[in-house]
């Protein structure tokens, strides 16, 4: 990496990001519209860093924020990087706006990732003079403690920009996921709606409450999505793979997409019951409090992974 990082966009998702880059060693500036959110950033990312520090995720908080630059203009943060991370508003005016504004900002060879978690890049790149490198980059939040990154070109997006980003996300410390090309919502997001569609069904239909559908997940099938993925499991979960487990099991799942062949909106009934539950359980006021318990949790989750990472490779 020649250049810098630039990182387009500070709020929730674009600050993970700058913890990212900045964690892996390299040199990051930073722009967002917003005076407020630049103003008060380094102490947010002090405090999150010392919390990875805790955690033995870490251990240089000051180095790594001193290779934070947080810039007053688009174009210092931008000229001479040699990636841009775009994390601005989900919302396609705003990114076309911004993405048109890099545009005319970027280096030779300089590649831009968009942060959207389901707007494709071909909704805002297409009107651009380099939208050849232009691309995805779909993280989780917070990215610094949820690794993956679905990397999503548009129909024009040059194969050389999807081998570099996913590259970078590689050295980085990211898991680069390659999604061939467009799909509505990428893969993360179709399976969580997958999930969410059946989680929000059975709740309406009186088969359990909101805490005890968590707590089939948090409890029961996410203890095993921690480490391994649906293939691997069902691969497991029968003595012959995954054939053996098709057979056994496939006619059953077949019923069941079958049972779901309506889908309906949530409405407005059913969200407000499910959100009675949920504030009954944790006050609106407390949210935060309750991110950063996620957070810590994840950081413990991302201590042990890497300790057994550590283990098997001796």
């Amino acid at each position: 990496m020649t250049g810098h990082i630039a990182v387009v966009g500070a709020g929730l998702v674009g600050s993970g990001w700058i913890i990212v880059f900045a964690r892996a060693g390299l040199s990051v500036r930073v722009f967002d519209e917003s005076q407020a959110i630049r103003a008060r950033l380094v102490q947010e990312l002090r405090e999150n860093l010392e919390d990875l520090a805790s955690h033995g995720l870490i251990d240089d908080v000051q180095g790594i924020l001193d290779r934070i630059d947080i810039c007053q203009s688009l174009e210092s943060a931008v000229r001479g990087a040699s990636y841009v991370q775009e994390s601005v508003l989900e919302r396609v005016d705003v990114k076309q706006a911004v993405c048109a504004a890099l545009d005319r900002l970027l280096d030779e060879r300089a590649i831009v990732g968009s942060s959207t978690s389901g707007i494709p890049a071909s909704a805002f790149t297409e009107a651009l003079t380099n939208r050849e490198r232009f691309v995805v980059s779909h993280p989780v939040n917070p990215p610094y403690l949820v690794p993956v990154v679905e990397v999503v070109p548009a129909p024009w997006t040059a194969p050389e920009t999807v081998e570099a980003t996913c590259a970078l996300m590689s050295e980085v410390g990211q898991v680069p996921v390659r999604v061939s090309r467009e799909v509505e919502g990428f893969i993360l997001n179709r399976l969580q709606g997958a999930l969410l569609r059946e989680a929000w069904a059975l709740y309406e239909e009186g088969y359990a409450s909101a805490e005890d559908i968590d707590k089939t997940v948090s409890e029961g099938l996410g203890l095993r999505w921690s480490f391994i993925g649906p293939f691997e499991t069902i691969d497991l979960n029968a003595p012959g793979g995954v054939r053996d487990y098709a057979q056994r099991l496939g006619p059953l799942y077949l019923s069941i997409a079958r049972s779901r062949e309506d889908p309906r909106a949530w409405s407005d009934d059913l969200i407000g019951r499910v959100e009675d539950e949920r504030r009954r359980a944790v006050a609106l006021s407390d949210l935060p409090k309750r991110r950063t318990w996620r957070d810590r949790r994840l950081m413990a989750l991302a201590a042990h992974k890497a300790a057994q990472r550590k283990q098997s490779s001796t």
